[in-house]
């Protein structure tokens, strides 16, 4: 048996969470392989949203087992209040959640590290949604982290502290102005620390090889989208993990041919939080419209997100990096009532005509280049059939699938559950 993969092709924000929570029924475990606390994944049925932010999506259906694997960097504050979130709605996490040892924890420094950095650079921010989850990278990859599985172990504490002073000295080097209260901040790690030791901890390479071996069906679910990637990402303004196919194999201890579908998902257009090039973005009437409708804000940070048309370079690039093997594309209903639809097709750059993702997508000389098709009138917030969507609409679907050469397989027409269309 092999992993189905669901990755966001965009910079997030695509719905990843609702798609993970309806094909949940068709698995026996839900994996998130990399990122933190940084995400927001927006589920949302019998007229309640719920947004969940470490845990994976899955957690909501009865008899599935969900994981939090090593690639992911584990905030146990945050992670507490989630949790305590979901005992209102009688979820038993003890039978159906389970956590790597090998996850990194984010410290409360961590957090300090990245709110200075931030306030240090001025104009110049890369947008961070503040929880820490860059300088937690940063201690992994420079083998100083707190891992999950330390917390069973000898002398925790003293790494624990170790870590703190390290990272009270770097704050002290940004020359900013923080307030903030340490001995209050341990405090408060330390009791949720606690409270994360009352459940269970694998080791979960070994656990996702022998689920492999017994034929259980497994999805890996990312968190953020492919373009905010560490490496194939529009640099620097990327989150801090590998956010394509390749790190659910690190982030899960899996290998590559171990990987099956790769289900790729984006918006009907597209949008971004914080900063960053965006050569699609609207700063018009439409783009006002496309925000309201869609009711575009971050929900991890509240943001507003920025809005534009479809980038098909983008979404190709996307395609490519991943090995997408299934497309879903999410609020299609949010373009409802647009005469006319445009889609970024290829770029202006540099005096050529290019269609890939150049170097970078700041330079002032690049330009996107438009198609444009005929919009719909008529509200699809209802429609349950495919059969029955507006013409204009499928030929949008028709003429996306001719452009990436990938099945758009889902369509979603709605935030709940339930407005999801198999073609």
């Amino acid at each position: 048996m092999k992993i189905d993969l669901i990755l966001g092709l965009q910079w997030g924000d695509e719905g990843k969470g609702k798609i993970v929570d309806v094909l949940t029924s068709g698995y026996d475990i839900i994996a998130r392989f990399q990122g933190g606390p940084n995400a927001g994944h927006t589920l949302e049925f019998d007229g309640i949203k719920h947004v969940l932010h470490t845990i994976p999506s899955g957690i909501f259906h009865d008899g599935k087992l969900n994981i939090i694997g090593n690639g992911v960097v584990i905030d146990p504050v945050i992670f507490e209040k989630e949790i305590e979130k979901l005992k209102a709605l009688n979820v038993d996490l003890k039978k159906k959640l389970l956590i790597s040892r090998k996850a990194h924890l984010i410290l409360p420094t961590h957090r300090l590290i990245d709110k200075a950095s931030e306030l240090s650079k001025g104009k110049k921010k890369i947008g961070s949604t503040l929880k820490g989850i860059g300088p937690t990278y940063m201690d992994k990859t420079g083998r100083n982290g707190l891992r999950v599985g330390d917390l069973e172990m000898e002398g925790w504490n003293e790494k624990f502290e170790n870590l703190i002073n390290k990272h009270l000295n770097i704050i002290t080097n940004f020359n900013v102005d923080i307030d903030f209260d340490i001995e209050s901040l341990k405090k408060e790690f330390l009791n949720s620390v606690d409270f994360m030791n009352n459940l269970e901890f694998i080791d979960s390479e070994e656990y996702f090889h022998d689920s492999i071996k017994k034929d259980h069906k497994i999805l890996a679910e990312g968190a953020q989208g492919s373009l905010l990637d560490i490496d194939f990402g529009t640099y620097p303004y990327v989150t801090s993990s590998n956010t394509t196919s390749a790190g659910a194999c690190t982030g899960l201890g899996v290998p590559p041919n171990k990987i099956g579908s790769v289900f790729g998902i984006f918006k009907a257009y597209t949008t971004r939080v914080g900063s960053g090039p965006f050569p699609t973005e609207l700063f018009d009437k439409v783009g006002d419209r496309i925000a309201k409708v869609g009711n575009e804000f971050g929900a991890t940070t509240g943001r507003a997100r920025r809005c534009g048309w479809l980038d098909i370079v983008s979404l190709k690039h996307s395609i490519n990096v991943n090995g997408v093997t299934d497309l879903i594309m999410m609020k299609g209903d949010v373009l409802s009532g647009l005469k006319k639809i445009k889609i970024c097709v290829g770029y202006k750059y540099k005096g050529s005509i290019i269609k890939h993702l150049p170097f970078s997508l700041s330079d002032s000389s690049l330009e996107p280049i438009y198609e444009e098709l005929d919009g719909w009138e008529e509200d699809i917030f209802e429609i349950t059939n495919y059969e029955t969507l507006p013409t204009n609409f499928k030929n949008y679907i028709d003429y996306l699938e001719t452009k990436l050469n990938v099945k758009i397989k889902i369509v979603s027409v709605g935030p709940d559950r339930k407005q999801t269309i198999f073609r």
